[in-house]
């Protein structure tokens, strides 16, 4: 067997090693790191959701476009609150909104605009 075959045997090696070594760490994920995703996944849920249809409410009582909430208040499991501050107060908009999305409910639980209360459905 000459040199350069012995070096292509040997490289040839190395690689079913490494696919041998890759194949065998690789680990099933603990379930503490599959409650974590899950919990995440879920947050990210209400926080995509909560962004889609708060605005949409928002405009329709206002007439102002809202984008970027001031402040998210949740307990990332079960609820998420996002409140915006107002701009155009003298030519019809508002000085704070507050919208609640549960999860429990699949969609918005409370929305309060200027400290009147536009939804608020029971838990």
């Amino acid at each position: 067997m000459s040199e350069t075959t012995k070096i292509i045997i040997a490289v040839i090696g190395v690689f079913v090693v490494g696919f041998i070594m890759v194949g065998v760490s690789k680990e099933k994920p603990s379930i503490e790191q599959m409650e974590a995703a899950a919990t995440v996944r879920n947050y990210v849920a209400m926080q995509g959701m909560a962004n889609q249809k708060c605005p949409e409410l928002i405009k329709k009582e206002t007439g102002e476009q809202v984008f970027f909430p001031s402040e998210t208040k949740s307990d990332k499991e079960t609820y998420i609150t996002l409140i915006w501050v107002g701009e155009n107060t003298k030519t019809g908009g508002f000085k704070k909104a507050s919208c609640t999305l549960h999860a429990a409910l699949g969609g918005i639980s409370e929305l309060i605009i200027d400290d009147k209360v536009i939804i608020k459905k029971k838990i």
